[in-house]
């Protein structure tokens, strides 16, 4: 198996706790986190080190350490052959990876659907070339590959399984030491290094300008594991009077336990949705990573909650959009109408029970059934 970054080794978590019941002897190994270790994973390299984004110099920086990973682990995959390779997401580097694996024997499984609805249409075609089964999260997507001639299964998505439907907001708040009558935002901004190089500092000046606006808030900031020492110099340049909690990990509890979130796009703000928050999608990234990003999207919406809805529930503000004031603007937007909120967790709601289908047990179904072909 390979995942990328905090999502992917939360995602790879949650199918290996599938796998594992019906195959208790399971030997998984490849690059993964902390999540796939705690359930016998042997991480042949930490998952961070796939954690990359952008389409310019952040990518062409690291591009020789990762292009050397992939070809080592290849030739280690293909000396001790496994019966089965999952990639799970990552597609810049797992496509490749799968199909060099498909052409000697492997049976190669790419978990969760890269977004070829959403941009990169063309990317169907290698992963025709690359893989032998696609389990997809989201229901209108084996659709889209029948009719190219992929086999791909729909298994939920894991996090509304992980998620319950009822929001444990009071629990949430005494575990964090938040009082219950506090208004608290959430600050989500990301869990890759320059997903925080670009996206903390706009958070952290957006909490300035709402603390000057309202005083009294409470802001929390999950943090991915390692990441801290970058973002308390950011915390000390942006908001150094701000009462703002550095949580290590947390991230579902500071979600359950806040108002309203600013949050970077990405599965972050699938499980704000599920935990039935009003949110800001937001995004930022160096300048020729965006022009090129821009020019590739088919929709008219980058954050999940918006493209499963197909409407803008939730607003955007990305990139050159994306200021402290209109960040501040758009969360008070929703903390002054409670109708609005409410209006939003209905159909929250509705999505989360839509995407409830016990995804471990039915993605191990589908790769039993493929390692059988």
């Amino acid at each position: 198996m390979v995942a990328g970054e905090a999502s992917g080794d939360l995602l790879a978590g949650l199918l290996l706790g599938g796998m594992r019941a019906r195959w208790p002897a399971l030997q998984a190994f490849g690059i993964g986190g902390p999540r796939m270790a705690g359930l016998g994973f042997e991480a042949w390299w930490p998952h961070e080190k796939l954690a990359v984004h952008g389409y310019s110099m952040e990518v062409l920086r690291r591009y020789r350490e990762i292009s050397g990973i992939r070809q080592q682990l290849a030739e280690r995959l293909l000396k001790h052959k496994p019966d089965a390779f999952i990639g799970v997401d990552a597609p810049d580097f797992n496509l490749d990876l799968e199909a060099r694996l498909k052409a000697r024997g492997v049976k190669a499984i790419h978990f969760i659907s890269p977004s070829i609805w959403a941009w990169r249409g063309k990317r169907i075609d290698k992963i025709r070339r690359a893989t032998d089964l696609v389990l997809c999260v989201f229901p209108f997507e084996p659709a889209i590959y029948a009719k190219q001639g992929i086999a791909a299964s729909y298994v939920g998505h894991p996090l509304a399984d992980a998620i319950p439907l009822d929001v444990p907001r009071a629990a949430s708040r005494a575990a964090l030491g938040l009082d219950a009558s506090q208004t608290v935002v959430a600050l989500l901004p990301g869990s890759r290094r320059s997903e925080v190089q670009y996206i903390a500092p706009l958070l952290l000046r957006a909490a300035a300008e709402m603390q000057r606006q309202r005083p009294g808030l409470r802001f929390v900031l999950p943090l991915v594991p390692g990441l801290r020492h970058l973002v308390e110099p950011l915390r000390r340049q942006h908001a150094a009077d701000i009462d703002i909690d550095l949580l290590d990990g947390h991230s579902h509890e500071a979600l359950a336990a806040c108002d309203v979130t600013l949050v970077a796009s990405g599965t972050a703000t699938l499980e704000a949705a599920l935990f039935k928050r009003p949110m800001v999608i937001t995004y930022a990234m160096h300048p020729l990573s965006w022009q090129m990003m821009k020019r590739m999207k088919y929709q008219p919406w980058v954050g999940l909650p918006n493209i499963l809805l197909n409407d803008f529930v939730v607003p955007e503000l990305i990139q050159g959009d994306a200021t402290p004031q209109r960040l501040a603007r758009a969360a008070f937007e929703w903390l002054d109408d409670p109708a609005r909120c409410e209006a939003l967790r209905v159909r929250f709601d509705a999505l989360h029970r839509e995407l409830r289908c016990n995804t471990a047990q039915a993605a191990t179904l589908a790769i039993e059934k493929a390692l059988a072909l």
